[in-house]
């Protein structure tokens, strides 16, 4: 293990001191690849631990009552709601995600398309507001990843709108509530690692665009750091940590790095939130935006977000509670 500190942006500086932050953003997506990003405004951290509380205290009944159609046959939904915990997997999880639903009928959306299917709720009893704070939680999160990638646009040297049309309509970003129960009797061989370490989440890049983490004070998030060894990142009390996924770091031409990371046990029950940020199904994201600041680099070919990560990369396939997914 080594010691190093991830780059910190406060955005509360976004309007006084924006170049500054917009260099400093692209710095450390140039080098860690990870960030704190401090004074998101509207993020209420003692509200979304509540929100993780909540959900993962509801009874069995009411989860597999929104579980996917894998787990759950009388369900129709295969993309969103709950996930349980898996068999004999290295990933010790589960978890529940949303997105922004789209208008139904939609004729732009191709139907079967299950990017865009309807989000599952639970029945709420009265003691937290769970869709409302969720919903409105999703729009917070998603507008400070907007000022962030508007952020390293202007630290490229690009129009700072540059990445707006891939989010702009239907994009096809998750909020997921997470929870990592400990380890009980003898973890299966695929998660025991070095030093004696046992995975919860196996190493992975993300296969989206930009994820925005509450890690709620737990450790157990490591990374990868330059010198190819693991770091653990150390929890920051109101702070999200981001990082980029691969559609970013590809259409950087790999300047900006996604960085490979994993959980790990940490004998106590774990919970997270993490937002990911992902373009619309047709958004293009064959645009090289290094060619765009440097005038050097690959042409442009167009290519949609959707078909390249699940008929081409097969990206998130690789977690066990998409394997099942459908093709198009």
């Amino acid at each position: 293990m080594t010691d190093f500190a991830l780059p910190i942006i406060d955005m509360s500086k976004a309007k006084t001191h924006r170049k500054e932050l917009a260099a400093a953003v692209v710095h450390g997506l140039e080098n860690t690849g990870f960030l704190y990003i401090d004074n998101a405004e509207g993020v209420d951290f003692d509200r979304m631990y509540e929100s993780c509380k909540w959900f993962f205290s509801r009874s069995n009944e009411v989860k597999h009552s929104l579980k996917r159609k894998i787990w759950n046959p009388d369900n129709s939904n295969i993309y969103r709601g709950y996930f349980p915990v898996g068999e004999n997997e290295p990933s010790r999880k589960e978890g529940f995600e949303f997105a922004r639903d789209i208008t139904p009928g939609d004729p732009e959306v191709k139907p079967g398309n299950w990017f865009y299917e309807p989000s599952v709720w639970p029945e709420e009893d009265g003691t937290f507001p769970f869709k409302s704070f969720m919903l409105d939680l999703y729009e917070i999160l998603h507008d400070t990843s907007l000022e962030i990638l508007r952020l390293a646009a202007i630290g490229l040297g690009i129009d700072e709108y540059s990445y707006e049309d891939l989010f702009s309509k239907r994009p096809c970003s998750t909020l997921r509530l997470m929870h990592y129960p400990p380890w009980e009797g003898s973890p299966p061989e695929n998660a025991k690692i070095e030093d004696g370490k046992v995975l919860t989440t196996p190493a992975h890049t993300d296969s989206t665009f930009l994820t925005l983490l509450a890690t709620f004070g737990y450790k157990g998030l490591e990374i990868v750091t330059a010198d190819g060894k693991w770091a653990e990142v150390e929890p920051r009390p109101e702070s999200l940590v981001m990082n980029i996924g691969d559609v970013f770091s590809r259409m950087m031409g790999g300047r900006f790095k996604a960085t490979c990371h994993r959980v790990i046990d940490i004998g106590v029950d774990r919970y997270s939130l993490p937002f990911f940020l992902e373009p619309n199904f047709e958004g293009d994201i064959g645009v090289n935006f290094m060619t765009k600041a440097t005038g050097k680099g690959d042409s442009h070919v167009p290519e949609q977000y959707g078909p390249y990560v699940i008929n081409v990369m097969k990206h998130v396939k690789k977690y066990f509670e998409y394997k099942t997914l459908p093709e198009f």
